[in-house]
């Protein structure tokens, strides 16, 4: 038999060897159009070097930092279960990593500078070695400075040992990434300066006179007004946008027309990565339904949609099986719909299918600063416009409520909306102490705005995606293909703020960035812990828990989709929405040092980012057996009380 290896080169070449493609399987059978600019490596040992080189986007030579001079970096493919040898030589002229996302590796491989290893230096080489019990659709890329976005980055496929239950013909892996000729070291100094300096989503005088005719002057005023006083934007939906971005699929823009080939009637499967490093997208192809299969490597119940976001580090595989023998558009749109790359899919190559008209651009509402106007009283609701008052997402007018039946609402001044000075939220830059405190919090420069109200948004499908005609995927309707394996009730709960001082660039959890955190979360091996992400920014965030997958907890009134118990999804990386409140739960089972952070590189590198240690068991049971000590018994003499930590009253006895 043919190895791996040999197949794809044989393949890769073309020629007579076309006419066997019905004998070698699926997962080779896209290297017979070479996967249209990947690379492939198979096999159990690799060699990656890192470096810089030029590349050429739409036409245009760029500087790149990737591994093998290609972006993406190569295609690394292998077995489950077998023993992996990577050699990774830095070619560079400053430390280096790889960091295999959502691989449940050794945590001295994960490839973490300071948290897991202390990097690669220039010139050296470092060797990972690891067998891992999973397979599916992962990604690995740089975890040292702002190398990533500069084309540190590649897909990694582990096949099933045993059948695979997903059944397909041919298949294809679609990076997803932004690229800007511009150093990112630039871009996130831009930042600092001035935090929306990359934003040209801003609303302009021709927005305010369109809103004006159909809202009235005086509303639309006060509105833009309001924003004004809170320091806001609706549109500050991305830090960095398509004017900035050039957005790729397999290291080619929308000109560079990537092409896939399908026969019609074949079930094609497309392992879509989402490698950028600050790039949200709407995923979609006009006219062919996608059934998703598998998210974050793992196995799902299959589910046609339309459409479905990805957050930065996600992965999807979707089915397609287009029957017209004509040309499709692979759509990815960025979020804040600045820009899109198109690819095309079609029955023979070098077809290009026209890419459509960029959507109207999405604007922001109070769900998304955390008021759920719902839940709020009579008194707080005094002086509202009821014309801009978003209900759970919807606009509704003032006309389409009924005021007879709101008690005293009928006596409000509908002319005087200011929410710059409502007592609920008093987003006026800096959020008031009392408020932050409530929220368990130390107030700091870091914390402007805490969500009051925060609520679950599971259910919905995402920013821009809430209107839209047709069929979409939310997280909430999502089921993993097989029961879960453990479902007993988390032991206790962790609850994590996200935070941001958007005038300063500054982002953070519970208010303190990375840099000045003084004790990692802590796990315990054999714990079930339940971890609650309140969002208190306005900004998506995709959080990422290294060596381990958890279970979302799905609300029983968030899907129709039975088995919100049994099947929960597992994921490494959820997009947590603005304003919302959600909850994973986590097996502590991988004894080490994980990061955990928000996947926006530049959210990362500007603090929002912890390390979460999970200890061994027998740690656990000292600390339990301490806090089981009758302090009222000992002999106080024979302490030293300079060394007490009244913080946790860990008190440290330095007699017998």
């Amino acid at each position: 038999m043919l190895s791996r290896r040999r197949l794809i080169q044989t393949a890769a070449g073309g020629g007579a060897f076309l006419g066997l493609t019905s004998l070698i399987p699926a997962w080779a059978r896209s290297a017979d159009e070479g996967n249209l600019g990947i690379p492939t490596l198979s096999g159990t040992t690799f060699d990656l070097e890192i470096g810089k080189f030029t590349t050429r986007i739409n036409g245009r030579l760029g500087n790149a930092i990737g591994v093998n001079g290609a972006i993406p970096a190569p295609l690394v493919r292998f077995t489950e279960g077998e023993d992996i040898t990577i050699n990774v030589k830095n070619n560079l002229d400053e430390d280096t990593s790889i960091h295999w996302h959502g691989l449940l590796v050794p945590f001295h491989m994960d490839g973490v500078p300071g948290v897991s290893f202390p990097g690669i230096k220039p010139g050296e080489t470092f060797q990972y070695r690891y067998s891992v019990p999973q397979n599916g659709t992962y990604w690995y890329h740089s975890h040292s400075g702002l190398q990533e976005p500069m084309g540190h980055y590649g897909p990694m496929i582990i096949d099933p040992i045993a059948a695979d239950p997903v059944q397909y013909d041919r298949e294809y892996v679609m990076v997803l990434a932004d690229w800007t000729f511009t150093n990112p070291h630039r871009i996130f100094a831009k930042l600092k300066k001035m935090s929306d300096s990359l934003n040209f989503q801003k609303q302009t005088i021709p927005d305010f006179m369109e809103d004006a005719k159909y809202e009235g002057f005086g509303r639309t005023f006060r509105d833009r007004a309001r924003w004004g006083r809170m320091r806001m934007q609706p549109t500050d939906i991305s830090d960095v946008t398509g004017d900035t971005y050039t957005y790729l699929i397999n290291g080619r823009g929308t000109e560079d027309n990537w092409n896939g080939i399908f026969v019609p009637g074949e079930r094609v499967r497309l392992r879509i990565i989402n490698a950028s490093s600050m790039s949200i997208f709407n995923v979609r192809i006009p006219g062919l339904p996608m059934t998703v299969v598998g998210a974050d490597g793992l196995n799902l119940r299959p589910l046609e949609i339309d459409e479905f976001q990805i957050g930065v580090a996600e992965t999807y595989d979707v089915i397609i099986k287009p029957e017209e023998a004509k040309a499709y558009a692979f759509v990815a749109e960025s979020i804040d719909r600045s820009g899109q790359v198109v690819a095309t899919f079609g029955p023979r190559p070098g077809m290009r299918a026209p890419a459509p008209e960029l959507r109207e651009k999405p604007l922001l509402t109070m769900r998304d600063m955390g008021m759920d106007h719902a839940n709020m009283s009579m008194d707080d609701m005094d002086g509202m416009d009821h014309g801009k008052m978003d209900h759970g997402g919807e606009k509704m007018s003032g006309d389409a409520m009924d005021m007879e039946k709101m008690g005293k609402m009928d006596k409000m001044d509908h002319g005087k909306l200011d929410h710059g000075e409502m007592g609920h939220g008093k987003m006026d830059m800096k959020a008031p102490i009392e408020v932050v405190k409530k929220a368990g919090l130390k107030p700091g420069p870091g914390i402007i705005n805490i969500a009051e109200a925060p609520v679950n948004r599971l259910h919905e499908p995402g920013i821009g995606l809430e209107s839209v005609p047709h069929r979409t995927l939310t997280y909430a309707d999502l089921r993993a293909l097989e029961p879960n394996t453990d479902t007993r009730e988390p032991e206790r709960e962790i609850e994590l703020h996200l935070t941001a001082n958007m005038e300063r660039y500054m982002w953070s959890f519970d208010g303190v960035k990375f840099s000045h955190v003084k004790e990692p979360i802590k796990f315990y091996e054999g714990e079930r812990v339940r971890m609650t992400l309140i969002n208190d920014t306005m900004m998506p965030h995709p959080i990422h828990l290294h060596g381990m997958f958890f279970d979302l907890v799905i609300p029983d009134d968030a899907s129709s989709i039975p088995d919100n118990k049994t099947h929960k999804p597992r994921k490494h990386t959820v997009i947590v929405k603005p304003g919302e409140k959600l909850s994973f739960d986590v097996n502590a089972e991988h004894v080490g040092d994980w990061a955990f952070h928000c996947h926006l590189l530049f959210h990362m590198h500007a603090g929002m980012m912890q390390v979460v240690s999970l200890l061994p068991k027998d740690q656990r049971k000292m600390k339990m057996d301490h806090s089981k000590m009758d302090h009222s018994k000992m002999k106080t003499e024979k302490m030293d009380h300079s060394k007490m930590d009244h913080g946790d009253m860990n008190m440290k006895e330095t007699g017998k």
